[in-house]
């Protein structure tokens, strides 16, 4: 009983870790925000700049988020690029 007293006390001095990532939160799932975090991309502007190709071929990138993705940025009148994928 009383080592869970003291991790208790522990954890409560612990310093807040600060949490990268919040853009799409609560929207894409970890995985789709970290491959997106790879490439840089933390904003609808630079979202945009990608064609759904490119961002279907990140690692990470499935169908049900990209699903999830295209409803979002179409509530914020946001579009793919259409520049033609470079191979």
């Amino acid at each position: 009983m009383i080592n869970l007293v003291l991790m208790a006390k522990c954890l409560k001095t612990m310093a807040p870790v600060p949490f990268e990532g919040c853009f799409l939160k609560g929207i894409l799932p970890v995985t789709a925000r970290r491959a997106l975090e790879r490439e840089k991309i933390d904003s609808l502007e630079k979202l945009c700049g990608y064609s759904e190709a490119e961002i279907l071929q990140m690692h990470g990138f499935g169908r049900n988020s990209m699903n999830r993705l295209k409803i979002y940025m179409k509530n914020h009148q946001a579009y793919f690029s259409t520049h033609p994928e470079a191979d």
